[in-house]
């Protein structure tokens, strides 16, 4: 069996609304540029014909991907939190280095992290240090460039 990919809901919902584009708009675009590029003749040397079906692979690839992913996802809730204050999915975290500034993060699913959006996947050495801490505890981090001690300010159920 793949492994589990867990989701937030709110970061299932951004993917529902990402494959519905691509299913009606996207499809439509890439179906016009292949019957244009087809209407052009001699498809062997026909590089919009090629491009066009390069995009045709790369968008029904990205639809199958989503689809398996939102059928066989974990979707986490903020009411599956089972224990108040406790760092799961879904929760949003502060955590200070020593010496560094506050940083804020929501814990998320590896399909859903971004972390220049502040959400980062629970499968990360940050994420998986903090999950099942409370507020108050300091984790250890293994990085490339030694260990990092992280002090947790403060955990909430994301928004």
């Amino acid at each position: 069996m793949a492994d589990v990919k867990y989701l937030t809901e709110e970061g299932a919902a951004e993917l529902r609304r990402e494959l519905e584009q691509l299913k009606t708009v996207k499809r439509a675009e890439v179906a016009a540029k292949l019957k244009e590029a087809i209407a052009q003749g001699d498809l062997s040397e026909n590089a919009d014909y090629q491009d066009a079906k390069e995009q045709q692979a790369f968008l029904e690839g990205r639809i199958n991907y989503l689809e398996d992913l939102l059928r066989n996802a974990v979707i986490i809730s903020n009411a599956d939190k089972k224990a108040a204050g406790v760092i799961g999915l879904g929760s949003e975290v502060t955590v200070q280095e020593e010496g560094e500034a506050p940083e804020t993060f929501v814990i998320v699913g590896a399909a859903e992290a971004n972390p220049r959006e502040g959400k980062i996947s629970n499968e990360s050495p940050l994420g998986r240090a903090l999950l099942g801490h409370k507020a108050g505890e300091k984790v250890a981090v293994e990085t490339p460039s030694g260990v990092l001690i992280f002090k947790i300010k403060s955990v909430k159920a994301s928004k």
